[in-house]
Formats: structure tokens, sequence, C-alpha cells
């Protein structure tokens, strides 16, 4: 009768979650369509076959590593760490006032901060602006470097969550172990690298799956100020995904790339796992 208390859990579990994904499994091996035929029929392993030959589906795929490397491993991880160690040494009202301003982008709605970002970002937007008043060339971001204006965007928008979880992580290290490097001679380079980033290993293992998992599945950011263009340059996996799906209406090689998607994930959490679990 242990199991008992887990019954309600584990039958929504299974309604709300295995239940769409084996359905999902199962329409990503059709032919399925929104239009035309209402049949659908097994096509066995034919859309990944077609995947792994399309030209822009293996863009799609170098686009989402760059720019989860960029926006999350790089941009997130570094500058949430960074904004973490400078409000331990700020005053309470430079702490209390950063802190607002960066986690209000992060509770900002992604479509309003989509919307913000491609403000910025536009030909006729504030960097430009910003650029013109110094005298210093301007261009169209959006057209000549989309990729990476929405890399920033998503930096801008998700480094909250890196800040907030090595802030914590930080605040657990003792100040003996700190004044004690300090005695032995260790100046500030030295000691985040021999003292700070050992002790909060396991924080950066965990925020860099959480962030990396997350900018895995960002849609909404990048749909609203680049739509995946100009023309294929910003289409990551789940731009790619919903165009396939939606805008083309073949549901089943769509669903096939949102299976490709998530094996994606799997293999960056295994790798992340299995790199906490060799430093315990």
């Amino acid at each position: 009768m242990r199991w008992l208390p887990l019954a309600p859990a584990t039958v929504l579990l299974l309604l709300f979650l295995a239940g769409p994904i084996a359905y999902c499994v199962y329409i990503a091996f059709t032919n399925m369509q929104l239009t035309g035929s209402s049949s659908a029929d097994f096509v066995g392993f034919e859309n990944f076959r077609r995947a792994f030959s399309d030209p822009k589906f293996r863009n799609a795929v170098w686009l989402t590593l760059v720019f989860t490397v960029v926006s999350s491993i790089i941009g997130q991880n570094t500058l949430g760490l960074a904004l973490a160690g400078l409000m331990r040494r700020a005053s309470k009202p430079v702490r209390t006032l950063t802190g607002a301003l960066v986690i209000a982008a992060w509770v900002l709605p992604e479509i309003v901060a989509a919307f913000l970002l491609y403000a910025f970002f536009r030909r006729e937007g504030t960097l430009n602006a910003v650029l013109d008043w110094l005298h210093l060339p301007t261009q169209n971001w959006l057209f000549t470097l989309p990729i990476l204006a929405v890399s920033f965007a998503n930096v801008w928008r998700g480094t909250a969550f890196s800040m907030l979880i090595y802030s914590a992580a930080l605040s657990e290290i003792p100040k003996e172990i700190t004044e004690a490097a300090e005695v032995d001679g260790a100046n500030g380079v030295r000691k985040v690298i021999h003292v700070t980033l050992p002790m909060i290993r396991r924080s950066i293992g965990t925020n860099l799956m959480l962030n990396t998992l997350q900018t895995l599945s960002v849609f909404g950011l990048i749909w609203a100020m680049t739509r995946g263009g100009p023309g294929d340059r910003s289409t990551t996996l789940p731009v790619f995904m919903y165009d396939q799906a939606f805008n083309k209406s073949l549901i089943g090689y769509g669903t096939a790339v949102a299976l490709l998607l998530l094996l994606v994930g799997a293999l960056f959490s295994v790798v992340y796992l299995r790199l906490a679990r060799a430093e315990v």
C-alpha cells in the first residue's frame, strides 16, 4: 500500500505528460498533415531521414547550438556569476537597484521582452540612435547579425535566474575559507579560480543544465524579433519545427523535429549529470 499516496500524481503524470509524449512519438512516424488528406499513414523513419538530409534542418541545428552556447552557456552563466559576485561587495542601495533591474527583465512576459529588444535593435531603434549620437556607424542589426541580436535578447532576459542561483551559492561559502586564502596571499583572480569556483561547482552544473534546457526551447523571443529571418539566419530548431508543422502543415515532420530537439536536450542533460557525478 506504499504506492497509494503516489497514485494520484502518477495518474496525472501518465495522463498529461506520458500520454501526449507517446502520441507525439506516434505522429512522428506518420505523414499526418493539417491540410489535405485527413488520414495519416505510417511512414517509419522517413521523417527522420528527411530531416537529416534537409540542409535547412542542419542549419537550424547549427544555429540552435550557436544560440545556446552564446546566450546560455557563455552569456547568462558568466554574466549571472559576475553580477552575483559584484553585488556581494556593493552597498545595499546598489544591490537593491541592480537586483530590481535584472529581475524586472526576467519577470517580463516573453513577448513583451521580445518587442522591447526588437525596438532596441531595429534600424530606427534605440541602439542606432545612441550610436548615431556618438557619431559611430549604424546598421540594421536584425538583418546583419540576427542570431547575435536574439542571443543578446535572451541574455538580457534570462540572466536574473543565474544571478539568483549564484547569489545563493556564494552566500554559503564560509568566510573562514576566503579569509584563509587571503592570508595565504591569494589575490582576487586566484581566489575566484581556486576557492570560489570549486566551492560552487555543483551550483554551476545545475545552473548550466537548467539554462541550457530553457534556451533550447526558446521560441517566442526569436519569432517576435525576427521570425527566423532574414531567410533562415536565425531559424533555430523550435522555429523550424513551428514553421514545418503549422505554416507548411507538415505535422508529422514537425513532430519528428520536436523529438530530435528533445533528444538534444537529453544529451545535454546526460553530459551535465555525468560531469556532476564525476566531481563527487
